[in-house]
Order: structure tokens, then sequence, then C-alpha cells
């Protein structure tokens, strides 16, 4: 069952999936520098992904497929790096394109966009007042108890 949340990034999912196919020849283009295909993807499909993402809950499974979106476009970008042990070509690891990138990932890009724009908020709005509210009661050890 999808909700209302998932649809929604099922379709960015598919829109930026179409960006990335149109940059292709950019991506595989040897001439074009790294820097370039990185400040394409940062800008454009990036963007094509992540707008207004202030209402998405995500889940384990929506988390996942940003990452393994955001790993293909990097694995295009970075291409493939030869192995003098074995003597062949192989694409990246994972912590290999992180630590190439050295930036932050989708989601935790998200996270520090929405945590910058509630720091800068007045004292009084219900946002910033929930982020450093202080939970004065503790939760009752066992089975919930039926109230009704």
């Amino acid at each position: 069952m999808y909700n209302n949340n998932q649809v929604d990034l099922q379709e960015r999912m598919k829109n930026a999936n179409k960006t990335y196919f149109m940059l292709q020849k950019f991506f595989k283009n040897k001439n074009t520098s790294k820097k370039l295909k990185l400040r394409l993807k940062n800008t454009i499909i990036d963007k094509t992904l992540t707008y207004a993402p202030e209402t998405w809950t995500l889940t384990k499974r929506d988390r996942k497929q940003l990452n393994v979106f955001e790993r293909k476009v990097y694995r295009s970008i970075l291409g493939p790096v030869y192995d003098n042990e074995n003597e062949n070509w192989r694409i990246l690891t994972k912590r290999e394109i992180y630590a190439s990138v050295k930036k932050p990932t989708i989601i935790e890009n998200i996270r520090l966009c929405w945590f910058g724009h509630v720091q800068r908020m007045e004292e009084n709005r219900i946002p910033k007042r929930i982020l450093y509210m202080n939970l004065e009661t503790k939760r009752l050890r066992g089975r919930p108890r039926n109230r009704w």
C-alpha cells in the first residue's frame, strides 16, 4: 500500500531519473570535468528530486531508494576505477563514493536545510518550540494499559 507521501516521492524519483537520462551525454563525456558534472547533479537533479521535502515522512524503504538513486548518479559521474591488484576495471563502492565526493547525502542535506530554517525562526514559532521542547514525563514501563 502506498500513502500520499510515497506516491509523491515516486513521482519525484521518476522526474529526477528523466532529468538524469537527459543529462547522460554530459556525464559520459570525457572532456567535461568532474567538478562540472557534480555541479550539474547538485543544481539540476537534486533540486528536481527534493522540491518541497519538508512534508515528507520517509520510511526506511524511501531512504534506501533515495540513496540508491544518488549512488547511481555518482557512479555515472565518477566512472569506473582501475584496480591494480586484479588488473581490471571496477565500479566504486558505497564507501569510496562518499569518500571522494565529501558531501552529505540527499537525506542529510534535506534535514540540514530544514534544521537551519528552524534555527533562523523566531523563538515563539511552533517548530522551534517543538525542537527545543523538554518532555518532563516518563513513559510507563511495560504494556500500555487499556483506557476505555
